[in-house]
C-alpha cells in the first residue's frame, strides 16, 4: 500500500510522557526541620537562661561567704568589735559590686570569748520576674588572744 499523503513511511519516535510533579503526601518530611526548630529552640533558650540564673546565684553566694569571712577576720583581731566586722563585710560587698551583685545585703555579728561569727544575707539577682532567691552565708573565726 502506498503511503498516504502527509504521512511518512518512517515511524515517528514516541514521545515520552512528561514527568509528573509529585504532590506531597501526608507522610512527607517536608517542613519537619522548621517544626523541630520551633520546638527545640525555646527549650534551648530556657536551658541557657537557667544556666545564667545558676551562675548569678552562685556568684552572689561566693560574694556573701567571702564578705562574711572578711568581716569575721576583722572582728576577731585583739581589740576588734562586732561593728568592725560588719563594716568590713559591707565594704567588701560594695567593692565586689554592691547592689549589682548582692542587693538588700544585711550583716549580723556575734562575738563570744572564743570566736566571732558573722552572717551575711542578701538577695541574688534574678532573670525570673517576682523570684529573688535569698542568699545567707556565715563564717566563724577564732578570736585572737594575747599569750604570755
Amino acid at each position: 500500500m502506498p503511503p498516504r499523503h502527509g504521512s511518512s513511511s518512517r515511524r515517528r519516535p514516541r514521545r515520552r510522557a512528561a514527568a509528573r510533579v509529585r504532590r506531597p503526601e501526608w507522610g512527607s518530611d517536608r517542613g519537619s526541620a522548621t517544626i523541630e526548630l520551633a520546638i527545640v529552640l525555646p527549650a534551648f533558650m530556657v536551658l541557657m537562661l537557667l544556666g545564667v540564673q545558676a551562675a548569678l546565684y552562685f556568684h552572689a553566694r561566693t560574694v556573701a561567704i567571702t564578705a562574711a569571712t572578711e568581716g569575721a577576720k576583722a572582728a576577731a583581731v585583739l581589740d576588734g568589735r562586732t561593728a568592725d566586722g560588719e563594716a568590713a563585710a559591707l565594704a567588701f560587698v560594695a567593692e565586689a559590686g554592691g547592689d549589682d551583685v548582692l542587693p538588700d545585703v544585711a550583716t549580723t555579728a556575734e562575738m563570744t570569748t572564743d570566736a566571732v561569727t558573722l552572717v551575711v544575707t542578701g538577695r541574688s539577682l534574678s532573670l525570673v520576674p517576682g523570684w529573688d532567691p535569698e542568699v545567707r552565708q556565715h563564717a566563724t573565726t577564732p578570736r585572737e588572744r594575747p599569750t604570755p
